[in-house]
């Protein structure tokens, strides 16, 4: 018990150790990303070109432009380049969209979830319903497969926190 306490204590303030650099890196853009939503926001830090080009051929731009809160797990561009050749390019398709919303929908999760309270939860649930593990050890946090690797920027409806990996929901 002691030992779990001391462990998730090193792990918070190791997270927010990342927050603190993430902060200074960002001093004097963070109020003006503030102002923009999170769509806006996302396309500005200009490594979300992928996720922005998926949202738009899923029709969730006007959902995440909406009042919120928010909160995403965006997956960079490199993330979804580690997808299998040929997944992206099928999930564009007009014929997959259903598919394309709830594997984006699974990034979402309604609220602001600010990274010093994600890293207490154990699952969060995602806009399409399903369950996201979430497990903050050894200095890292994992929200299912994927790394966090930026947190807390962010919106006027939300929050983005950079994940490395595109999750994918169970089948149902």
């Amino acid at each position: 018990m002691y030992y779990a306490k001391i462990t998730r204590i090193a792990v918070v303030t190791a997270f927010l150790s990342g927050i603190v650099l993430l902060g200074s890196t960002q001093a004097g853009q963070h109020g003006a990303q503030a102002k923009t939503d999170i769509v806006d926001t996302a396309v500005a830090a200009g490594s979300f070109t992928t996720l922005t080009s998926a949202l738009k051929a899923a029709d969730l731009v006007g959902t995440l432009k909406g009042a919120g809160p928010f909160t995403v797990f965006a997956p960079t561009d490199a993330a979804f380049a580690k997808l299998p050749k040929g997944t992206l390019e099928d999930l564009l398709k007009p014929e997959n969209k259903a598919k394309l919303q709830a594997i984006l929908t699974y990034h979402v999760v309604s609220g602001k979830v600010m990274a010093a309270d994600v890293v207490k939860l154990e699952s969060a649930k995602t806009v399409n319903g399903q369950m996201l593990s979430i497990d903050a050890k050894n200095g890292a946090v994992m929200v299912d497969n994927a790394k966090v690797a930026k947190t807390d920027i962010e919106s006027s409806n939300g929050v983005i926190h950079v994940i490395d990996t595109v999750m994918l929901p169970r089948d149902k």
